[in-house]
């Protein structure tokens, strides 16, 4: 089992600089940086380091995922981001915990034993919301449904049919869900983020979220 370690990156110049170095090239296979166009010296970091560099033909981060996963090697992606917010040391236990023949593992926020440091009021209720949903409306027991740090086998990719217009978190857990794959969780805090501030718009972003979970619940 060949796994690709998957970094999508937009102007995380900063935080390359003090994640990466956490990062032991033996934890995986490959590691592939996917970036979006930084203009910060991203892209100049991570060749200067001789890490592989995707860049994607398309905008929008599902559309950028879905092409580096056709040129990922891996058999087993693991979604990382850079921004501080995922902790490099769990990769390690991501890979092992997929051994297990699981479709998809993802290092959740909630679960017992873990915790968020960069959650606030809004984030936290919201991601209590989604999941919540999720488990009620297509049968799940997630802890964390919107997080980005999770593995999964590249199959699963063709199997849930992953739609570019779908949030690539919510609609992994969803669609993972949906098809009755195996999936399971294992605890992993989330720290601040290293710098910068966020990319997404709390309320667009919720209101995107929320129209891609009605749209599944009428879809098969």
């Amino acid at each position: 089992m060949k796994t690709t370690l998957l970094i999508p990156t937009l102007n995380e110049f900063e935080c390359m600089e003090k994640i990466m170095p956490r990062i032991k090239r033996g934890w995986v296979d490959e590691i592939l940086i996917v970036d979006g166009g930084s203009t910060d010296g991203t892209v100049e970091y991570a060749k200067k380091h001789n890490y592989s560099v995707f860049s994607p033909t398309v905008k929008g981060l599902s559309a950028q995922l879905l092409e580096s996963f056709k040129v990922a090697k891996g058999d087993v992606i693991v979604l990382f981001s850079p921004d501080g917010n995922s902790i490099p040391e769990l990769i390690p236990s991501l890979v092992k915990k997929m051994e297990e023949n699981y479709d998809m593992v993802i290092v959740s926020r909630y679960l017992k034993g873990a915790k968020s440091y960069d959650d606030d009021f809004f984030t936290r209720i919201g991601n209590y919301i989604f999941t919540t949903a999720v488990n009620l409306f297509f049968r799940a027991h997630y802890t964390d449904t919107l997080v980005i740090f999770r593995a999964f086998k590249k199959d699963v990719i063709k199997k849930i049919k992953f739609d570019i217009k779908g949030d690539v978190d919510l609609q992994l857990s969803i669609r993972c869900a949906k098809k009755r794959l195996k999936v399971t969780e294992i605890p992993g805090d989330e720290p601040k983020r290293v710098g910068g501030e966020r990319k997404i718009n709390i309320i667009g972003t919720g209101f995107q979220l929320l129209i891609f979970l009605i749209k599944e619940l009428f879809t098969r």
